[in-house]
């Protein structure tokens, strides 16, 4: 397919200095760097969660045989949750 962009004239000059050191065409230098955008916009994002530890012995005696709903219960009282 043909189209027609504007790039400014700078940069044109650099892209076609690249396309001749490697050897090939604007067209595919072109190509190239599209690619790689429309690539990277389908990765997913990773996430990596930071190690956030603290020292400690565990939980408190209290807690330690109660259920997630109750030690939930106790990290949101009076804090409208």
């Amino acid at each position: 397919m043909k189209t027609t962009i504007e790039i400014s004239d700078p940069l044109l000059r650099q892209a076609r200095k690249v396309a001749a050191r490697e050897g090939v065409t604007l067209r595919t230098l072109v190509e190239r760097g599209l690619s790689r955008v429309v690539g990277e916009n389908k990765k997913p994002h990773s996430f990596k969660l930071r190690r956030a530890t603290f020292k400690g012995k565990g939980l408190q005696a209290e807690f330690r045989d109660a259920s997630w709903e109750t030690i939930s219960e106790a990290a949101y009282e009076g804090r409208g949750g």
